[in-house]
């Protein structure tokens, strides 16, 4: 377990998936609340953040990393590396699904913590892919600091609207 000056981070399992739901809904409001229509976000945060959204990835074989709050425990941020589902992916290729923080722990070195512990699971594999909004530059400034470089785009629907993604790679060492 590793410990930052205000939170704590360890694997999750199936019973943390609630947490990882919180987590998920609650970030993905607070970066595109009234950039993305309000409705489009209730619905695809009632899909793709759900407990059982995540009890699924895990029991498809998804690795995730729950940050906790200290003192407390409270849930802050994750990270979720799964089997890519990008049009980029190649073979011996991993995705990062997700990596979200509360917005008050940036800054923290909470985001490189996550960061870490998706490219030590993903030892064995020849990249680690993810997927970004691409207007969204702190993230994309977060992820060319940890080592990834654009390698295409894609559309991503949130509530039946397309949005512009980048789809970035950072090499691993296999």
């Amino acid at each position: 377990m590793d410990e930052g000056p205000t939170w704590t981070i360890r694997e999750a399992g199936e019973s943390d998936a609630p947490a990882l739901a919180l987590i998920g809904a609650a970030t993905f409001l607070e970066t595109f609340a009234g950039i993305i229509d309000g409705a489009a976000i209730l619905g695809h945060c009632a899909a793709q953040h759900s407990a059982a959204a995540y009890r699924d990835h895990l029991a498809a074989g998804a690795r995730a990393w729950l940050a906790e709050a200290l003192p407390g425990g409270a849930p802050i941020g994750f990270a979720l590396i799964t089997k890519p589902d990008l049009a980029a992916a190649a073979e011996g290729d991993i995705e990062l699904k997700r990596i979200y923080s509360l917005s008050r722990f940036h800054g923290t070195g909470l985001g490189a913590a996550l960061m870490e512990r998706a490219v030590a699971a993903a030892e064995g594999h020849r990249r680690l892919l993810l997927g970004v909004y691409a207007r969204n530059d702190r993230a994309l400034a977060f992820y060319r600091k940890q080592g990834f470089a654009d390698i295409g785009t894609r559309r991503f629907d949130v509530g039946g609207k397309l949005y512009d993604d980048r789809v970035l790679a950072r090499p691993l060492a296999s």
